[in-house]
């Protein structure tokens, strides 16, 4: 358990900060904008066009979550490169002290031939000249280091000047790419409005799969440890909550939203993005699925994050107007499990 959970917080800093991907090529591949259906022409059509624009939806709610993260990452590489930079400023600055020395000892110091007539000896000859030399290989060294030191300083801050402008430019992206999911959620809602309560219904059990229930005392019971019955117990507690894009609790969740308060509570963070989750953990075959792990769907791309609960069921956040509910694992586009604990 102590290993899963420091892997946990680990992973989201230093798995994302070594992305090779620049943020801007990033965010542009994420970010791949869903093509605009068609209007409606009948109750059938609106129904189609409802279920395949909330799948897009979805797709696209879980990129913007993982480009998020990536923003993050670059952001979090610039503050590194500034603070790199303010130090390697720092030590350029500690040599002021030893130029200036240099600087005044110069003058009596310049000529090996000051030296030899200022002498009285061989002896107080090879003296001096060895002073001078001492000093001259000493005065090279520093003005060698200070050069380093320079140079790293510059670096540093262009660095940090460079990954500061790519976040800057990716979050401006991201929010280009937020407006778009929010007009395709209007229109969204408005197909979805117009449809019959029956209609909605099925539309409801086509995206969301139907709405099932789970004795919650029975499945902590059935949970493999401790912790992962408190994961499952968090997570039925907010059955009836409502979908919030971005919700992370306590009263509203997007799916990897749910599961990651879920895990929160015993401790362990996980990634606000699906995508990201699936990379999670340790694999698990269909067969083997044991309550407590988490359930992919997605096909080619990673779009949405269940929780099972044993049974064939488990517990998500899948749309708006849809609450966190208790649904079977077969609705379709299933992709993958992974183990946490």
């Amino acid at each position: 358990m102590g290993r899963n959970r420091t892997t946990s917080r680990r992973w989201s800093r230093a798995t994302l900060a070594a992305t090779p991907l620049s943020l801007a090529v990033a965010v542009a591949v994420l970010l791949t904008p869903a093509t605009a259906g068609a209007a409606p022409g009948s109750a059938a059509d609106a129904a189609r066009l409802v279920a395949e624009t909330s799948k897009q939806v979805a797709t696209l709610d879980e990129q913007v979550h993982e480009a998020e993260l990536t923003v993050a990452a670059q952001q979090q590489a610039a503050a590194d490169a500034g603070a790199r930079a303010s130090q390697a400023a720092a030590v350029l600055a500690g040599y002021g002290p030893q130029l200036a020395a240099i600087a005044q000892t110069a003058g009596t110091s310049q000529s090996r031939m000051a030296a030899f007539l200022t002498s009285e000896s061989a002896a107080d000859v090879v003296q001096q000249m060895t002073t001078l030399d001492l000093i001259a290989a000493h005065t090279e060294g520093l003005l060698a280091e200070v050069s380093i030191a320079q140079r790293t300083a510059e670096q540093a801050r262009a660095d940090a000047d460079a990954a500061a402008a790519q976040a800057t430019a990716s979050l401006a992206e991201l929010e280009r790419q937020r407006a778009e999911v929010l007009q395709r959620r209007q229109q969204y809602e408005s197909d979805y409005a117009r449809l019959s309560a029956d209609e909605q219904a099925a539309v409801r059990t086509a995206v969301a799969g139907p709405t099932l229930t789970a004795d919650v005392d029975a499945v902590v019971a059935a949970a493999p440890s401790g912790d992962v019955g408190a994961v499952l117990e968090a997570a039925l507690a907010q059955v009836g909550d409502p979908y919030v894009w971005g919700g992370t609790g306590p009263d509203g969740f997007d799916c990897s939203g749910l599961t990651s308060h879920a895990y929160a509570a015993v401790g362990v963070s996980l990634p606000h993005s699906s995508r990201a989750q699936s990379r999670m953990g340790t694999a698990v075959s269909r067969s083997e699925l044991q309550p407590g792990d988490l359930v992919f769907f997605g096909n080619p791309v990673i779009y949405h994050v269940g929780l099972y609960v044993g049974g064939g069921k488990m517990v998500h956040a899948r749309e708006t107007g849809m609450p966190v509910a208790v649904t079977t694992v077969d609705i379709g586009d299933y992709a993958g499990a992974r183990r946490i604990l």
